[in-house]
């Protein structure tokens, strides 16, 4: 046990699984949408539905959303500051099947029309997990910087993105590859050891059959 398991996440509580947890899901969603958030639909799953207006729950999503820190003091007034920053949001409940039970679906829409769908859950101590980013299954935490890629389903397109990752060495720490189909869009997700450059990201967003690349790392 470290002193972090002990002593728990810097944060504004009440809860960490219900506040700090929500706040790092909302600002995920953020960081994933690469866009400025203008418009959300928060959908609360389980515990997070039932409890989750007593502990802040949908303030913190918010606060998340507008890039709010944990530990920001601003985010019992993030409804407030969604008005004044024009973040359009509608908050309501959902039954997710077979999801953890301080879940959210969220989908949010950004200023330059991107658009982001995500279902996450807080796992306490401040930890949460990404389930579902897009309608593809992912299932990784944020504790590592991550790579996302959005990709068509061809035969060594997984090489060459390992390949590319070695020769700017870069470790690889955990590895998953999702598909919803043979053939179709498909997603790599890879935690790493280090800070990806901008040189990277240019190349493998110029791959074949690469259709999104994104870099989440919450410490930058």
């Amino acid at each position: 046990m470290n002193l972090f398991e002990i002593l728990g996440p810097v944060m504004v509580g009440p809860s960490s699984s219900h506040t700090a947890g929500a706040v790092k899901i909302g600002l995920v969603a953020r960081k994933l949408l690469a866009d400025l958030p203008v418009k959300a639909q928060i959908n609360l799953h389980g515990s997070f539905a039932a409890t989750g207006v007593g502990h802040g729950t949908d303030r913190a999503l918010v606060a998340g959303l507008l890039g709010l820190q944990p530990d920001d003091e601003e985010i019992p007034n993030s409804f407030e500051l969604a008005k004044e920053q024009h973040l359009d949001f509608t908050i309501g409940t959902v039954q997710l099947r077979d999801a953890h039970p301080n879940s959210v679906w969220i989908q949010v829409e950004g200023k330059h029309g991107k658009k982001l769908e995500l279902i996450a859950s807080s796992l306490g101590g401040g930890r949460i997990c990404v389930d579902e980013v897009d309608g593809i299954s992912t299932k990784f935490t944020v504790d590592y910087p991550t790579l996302i890629i959005r990709n068509r389903d061809t035969a060594g397109i997984i090489a060459r993105v390992t390949m590319l990752l070695s020769m700017e060495q870069v470790n690889i720490a955990s590895m998953q590859v999702c598909r919803e189909k043979r053939g179709g869009d498909a997603v790599m997700v890879l935690q790493i050891d280090s800070t990806i450059y901008p040189r990277t990201m240019e190349t493998l967003e110029n791959m074949t059959d690469i259709r999104k690349v994104i870099y989440l790392n919450l410490n930058e």
